[in-house]
């Protein structure tokens, strides 16, 4: 009984599962299981045993051994939604957010989605790798080991290939899973008619991207002076054509029917969900879509917090995603994803554990494989500070309360 890595003495051993029904959703999203005064053996990047102390054998062997007292070991985030790769930053439009510009305004004058494509495109693909790898280093640390990263800031053939051949390396180059997402229908072009676009889209960028095998999903920004429902049907229908399986941006700003073409296209998930209603819920009820929110969006837009109390209480599941990008949601710690769910969403810290792990690995096609401690898979977790229980994660939000991280069996920091 050789182990690579033995954590000892957990205070708590957090989602812990061998046998389960996903998604989790209603009454089941509120129970976490935990195994206190407990131990993890990793062997081979995966989890090998676990158990109580108790029950620890007395023969093991273990090439690094580690004491948790005190501590909780928690299985990585999984981020089902993030922008991670961009050029720069967008700090000016926070200030004018702050002095009373709306997201619409900012857009409308240059800003926004176009902001970030002009500074993109006149970024090297190395330079934008760069600077992206500093983000993802940064999620790393602050627990996240499973990561989606759209396109979108290319709005040309060149440009979204660049941003995905980016975020495929980043998955080569660090110890993040990474998924990829085709989104070069975020906006349109300053310089193209729509329609045009969509057939740039459609025709060219596509099969472009299928034929390099850069995604695993298309995506669409469906929203009022964006992409509509039936553009949103269009272009992802034929993403499906090509392999890609979709996932949308609804109903972030409006009642855009993104939902009802989230649904209708089989989406994996639906997110942001700032303004949806008893419609869309009661729809979402017999469909197999993960309404998937996005708080830090919500907290930085100052928008309506998506109903999660509502959606709970109807038996749906919640994922809960940072949206990490440059323009509305500048920030990739899940941890304070969970506080906000906690804080403005009224989840309970377990719903809100579960809806950032196993949810979210539903989302992302990785529950096989990511988001519990379950014999056999990726060996991703992280290990806090010393803290007097689970619920102090989201509680004490903007502390840094993690030790060390564990990515597919090695120890990262």
């Amino acid at each position: 009984m050789a182990w690579d890595i033995l954590i000892l003495n957990c205070k708590g051993l957090v989602q812990v599962r061998e046998e389960i029904s996903l998604p989790l959703k209603g009454a089941a999203l509120g129970k976490l299981p935990i195994f206190n005064n407990a131990y993890l053996a990793i062997a081979d990047g995966k989890f090998a045993a676990y158990g109580t102390m108790d029950d620890l054998p007395e023969n093991y062997q273990a090439t690094t051994t580690i004491d948790a007292s005190n501590r909780f070991v928690f299985p990585s985030f999984v981020d089902s939604h993030t922008h991670l790769v961009f050029a720069a930053s967008r700090e000016e439009e926070f200030v004018m957010k702050i002095k009373g510009a709306t997201y619409e305004q900012i857009a409308a004058s240059g800003g926004g989605i176009l902001n970030s494509a002009k500074k993109l495109q006149q970024t090297s693909e190395e330079e934008l790798f760069e600077r992206s790898l500093k983000r993802a280093h940064e999620i790393i640390k602050s627990g996240t080991g499973a990561v989606e990263i759209k396109s979108g800031y290319g709005l040309t053939t060149k440009d979204e290939l660049k941003m995905l051949r980016v975020a495929k390396r980043i998955g080569k180059e660090t110890a993040l899973t990474v998924r990829t997402t085709f989104l070069g229908a975020h906006a349109v072009p300053k310089d193209m008619e729509k329609e045009d676009y969509i057939e740039q889209i459609l025709q060219e960028m596509i099969p472009a991207v299928a034929g390099e095998k850069l995604a695993d999903y298309i995506d669409v920004f469906c929203e009022q002076g964006f992409f509509t429902a039936d553009e949103t049907e269009r272009i992802v229908e034929r993403g499906k054509h090509f392999g890609l399986k979709p996932r949308i941006h609804a109903n972030q700003l409006h009642r855009s029917g993104g939902v009802q073409v989230g649904i209708k296209t089989k989406a994996l998930s639906v997110d942001h969900l700032e303004n949806i209603g008893d419609e869309e819920i009661e729809l979402l009820m017999e469909s197999t879509v993960m309404p998937t929110a996005l708080p830090g969006a919500a907290f930085f837009l100052g928008l309506p917090f998506p109903p999660a109390r509502k959606m709970i209480d109807a038996g749906l599941p919640i994922a809960i995603a940072s949206d990490y990008n440059p323009g509305s949601a500048p920030s990739g710690n899940m941890s304070l994803m969970t506080a906000l769910a906690c804080i403005k969403m009224k989840m309970t810290p377990e719903e809100a554990i579960n809806a950032a792990t196993l949810n979210t690995a539903c989302a992302l096609e990785l529950e096989q494989t990511h988001g519990s401690i379950t014999l056999g898979k990726v060996a991703n977790v992280f290990i806090t500070k010393p803290m007097p229980s689970v619920a102090f994660l989201p509680y004490a939000f903007g502390s840094d309360l993690i030790d060390m991280v564990i990515l597919n069996g090695s120890i990262i920091n």
